[in-house]
């Protein structure tokens, strides 16, 4: 808050008697430290609040399950400057994503890979934007594309310009890199145990990496009958059993793999209706093992259980809070609850966080919670499942002819 500006007085002043004019300094002084009082009290930390009216998924009257929590997309939506530091400094600059694809959030942190810059820092704690640090000299990044991070803190971030998958510790300091440059288009990169799993679109395959050596061991989705391999992969995320799960924009599909490379199911097929792909992107996988899938074409992302039937999805096309703009990655995470809390409804129960990114618009990368409403009966799967059943059935039989 800026005081308001007070009036000279000097026309007053100058004819009033020299005791009045002894006592003016005192009001000055006295007026001086209440307008730093009201200053300062611009510095406190200030009580998060709902920034709109609670946004659910599916919307009433169905049973929520996703709400819409809040966006980031430049240092003002993060950094609190407060009002004495502008009345000192000035208005910070507000410094905007540009063109963010992958997305990652770590002790307090979230990555985002800025496509036409570097990886975005956006700091919950400490709320402030900035880079990663170790992403200069040997660690610079031309085009960061995804990003994902181990429990103990290290990043791997596929640069597809660069041609190498470039490691960081949890300092975000630069560790090495993997691959050879022009030889390969790295997109994606997970690390799963003792190695390093990582999308080649240009080869149609995905290349597997000795954590340790650097050394690449084998590939995965070249081999097998045509129905099994993979055209063009793109994203890639691990259940907890340790199965891989590819996205394959050529096959308009998500693809699981067994560790050695074993085809074992396809998620989804082309088409424009429930539980098809358009335009696939990135995926995640909750602690049920249940697939999110981004879908840039739809503007959602929709959920599939085990067996590869679609349970809901959310979001639609848009710039309002809770719409995508060409939505490409999708991250799942448990462990930052804390920080968005005072964005969840009261009578909404937050179990984890689903955070999108979208490459367009005014909301670039979107928090929201998966969870339900407090005190309301849940159907079980199987209800779930007889419910899509019927929907399903209802709409073929409106679609066949009269």
């Amino acid at each position: 808050m800026i005081p308001r500006e007070a009036s000279s007085h000097r026309q007053r002043f100058s004819r009033e008697p020299a005791a009045a004019r002894r006592r003016w300094p005192r009001v000055v002084s006295r007026g001086a430290a209440a307008a730093a009082l009201v200053l300062l009290a611009g510095c406190s930390t200030p009580v998060h609040k709902a920034l709109h009216a609670p946004i659910f998924f599916p919307s009433a009257p169905e049973l929520p399950r996703v709400q819409y929590l809040r966006s980031y997309t430049g240092l003002r939506d993060i950094e609190e400057q407060s009002a004495f530091n502008r009345f000192v400094v000035g208005e910070k600059q507000d410094v905007r994503l540009d063109k963010p694809y992958g997305v990652a959030i770590y002790d307090g942190k979230i990555y985002v890979c800025d496509t036409n810059a570097t990886v975005a820092v956006l700091d919950l704690e400490r709320k402030t934007f900035g880079y990663l640090k170790g992403a200069v000299g040997p660690g610079k990044l031309s085009q960061p594309i995804n990003i994902s991070i181990t429990p103990d803190g290290t990043k791997y971030v596929a640069d597809p310009v660069r041609g190498q998958v470039v490691v960081f510790d949890k300092n975000d300091e630069y560790v090495k890199a993997y691959g050879a440059p022009g030889a390969w288009r790295p997109v994606d990169a997970v690390a799963f145990e003792d190695r390093v799993y990582v999308a080649d679109p240009d080869n149609g395959l995905v290349k597997v990496f000795d954590k340790q050596s650097g050394e690449m061991i084998k590939t995965i989705g070249d081999k097998g009958e045509p129905s099994e391999r993979l055209d063009r992969p793109t994203n890639l995320a691990f259940d907890h059993e340790g199965y891989l799960y590819v996205t394959d924009i050529g096959r308009f599909q998500v693809v699981k793999f067994d560790r050695d490379g074993h085809f074992k199911r396809a998620f989804g097929a082309p088409g424009d209706n429930f539980g098809h792909f358009a335009r696939p992107k990135g995926i995640a996988l909750d602690r049920d093992d249940n697939l999110y899938a981004v879908d840039a074409s739809f503007n959602n992302v929709q959920i599939f259980n085990k067996q590869g039937r679609l349970l809901m999805f959310f979001g639609h096309g848009g710039d309002k809070p809770g719409d995508f703009l060409l939505p490409a990655q999708v991250t799942i995470d448990y462990d930052n609850l804390k920080y968005f809390e005072p964005y969840v409804d009261p009578g909404f129960e937050m179990k984890y966080l689903i955070l999108v990114t979208s490459q367009f618009g005014d909301h670039r990368v979107n928090v929201f919670a998966f969870g339900q409403a407090k005190g309301k009966h849940y159907p079980t799967d199987a209800e779930l499942m007889k419910q899509i059943e019927e929907l399903r059935q209802k709409e073929r039989e409106k679609a066949q002819p009269k």
